[in-house]
């Protein structure tokens, strides 16, 4: 691959990142109805495995070379796998509206920003007046595409308390993956990821009364939810993490609610208003001012 075709794939990755993680909604309202939440995680977690254990062998990967890189990849992927797609998908099953939980994860690169500007307070991570305007018009954007929804769900502590867990979870594990975790090879990563993942989720998975219906849909969100969401969109995660600013990443994932929303309205009619197209505009303005500030050299210092 020539270098030009490599700096082309590099560009391509933010948004074929966003195309993937934005069908997570989807493949919910298609698989969810037919198996509990968290069996359906654990599930998909462990086929997950088998596919990159297969990839790994075929391509004899390497593995992190320290126990301190198994133990940090351990912990990013208690929080990005089990702790994030376990509230999502929890606090769905218990009543929340779809819209709610994208409303809510939305907070992410805010809360993100927020974290790097008053914790750690290094030139490296502060966040600039252009990255903050842009930061709260995506947050603004993300509020008009997804308002309408707000009621279709009824609210409760537990949906809440859950949304909340799956905020912090994808906030702290996006942090903690990029302070600590060394660049290594995606699938032998991800594989250590999603095995501490399982480790956590299967002992919930087993409380779980509900039965598991091998219906169509199910059988079709498992698949997508396998090789589209794992195997691929965690993976772009993963590597644009470790390539990219923190705050530059995060601010990403304003632009999966709208996504989210065009593609409901192309696959289940959902309407689309022209408060909400003036919602993803403005969201992708404010995802374009982040990224171009982040982009910036800085200044030397004296």
């Amino acid at each position: 691959m020539t270098s030009s075709q490599q700096g082309a794939l590099l560009r391509a990755m933010p948004a074929v990142f966003v195309l993937i993680w934005s069908t997570g909604f989807i493949v919910a309202r298609y698989g969810m109805p037919h198996a509990p939440p968290i069996t359906f995680l654990s599930i998909r977690y462990a086929l997950s495995l088998l596919c990159f254990g297969v990839w790994i062998a075929l391509a004899r990967a390497e593995w992190p070379k320290t126990q301190a890189q198994w133990l940090h990849l351990c912990v990013s992927g208690v929080l990005m796998h089990a702790g994030y797609l376990g509230g999502v998908w929890t606090a769905v099953k218990a009543g929340m509206g779809a819209g709610t939980v994208a409303l809510l994860v939305g907070l992410q690169p805010v809360l993100t920003a927020v974290w790097l500007s008053q914790v750690q307070r290094s030139e490296a991570a502060s966040t600039s007046r252009r990255q903050w305007l842009g930061l709260l018009l995506g947050l603004a954007g993300l509020v008009l595409v997804v308002w309408r929804k707000l009621g279709a769900g009824e609210l409760s502590a537990w949906n809440l308390s859950l949304a909340a867990l799956a905020l912090l979870s994808i906030t702290a594990g996006t942090l903690y993956q990029k302070r600590y975790v060394k660049p290594c090879d995606v699938r032998t990563a991800n594989t250590v990821q999603l095995f501490a993942a399982l480790v956590v989720s299967l002992p919930l998975a087993m409380l779980e009364s509900e039965p598991v219906v091998l219906h169509p849909h199910f059988l079709g969100a498992m698949v997508w939810s396998v090789i589209g969401l794992t195997l691929g969109g965690s993976s772009l995660l993963y590597l644009l993490i470790q390539r990219g600013a923190a705050t530059q990443v995060t601010s990403l994932l304003y632009l999966v609610p709208p996504s989210t929303a065009l593609m409901a309205w192309l696959l289940f009619k959902e309407p689309l208003t022209p408060v909400m197209l003036l919602g993803m505009a403005l969201t992708a303005l404010g995802v374009s001012m982040v990224v171009r500030s982040e982009g910036k050299p800085q200044p030397a210092a004296a």
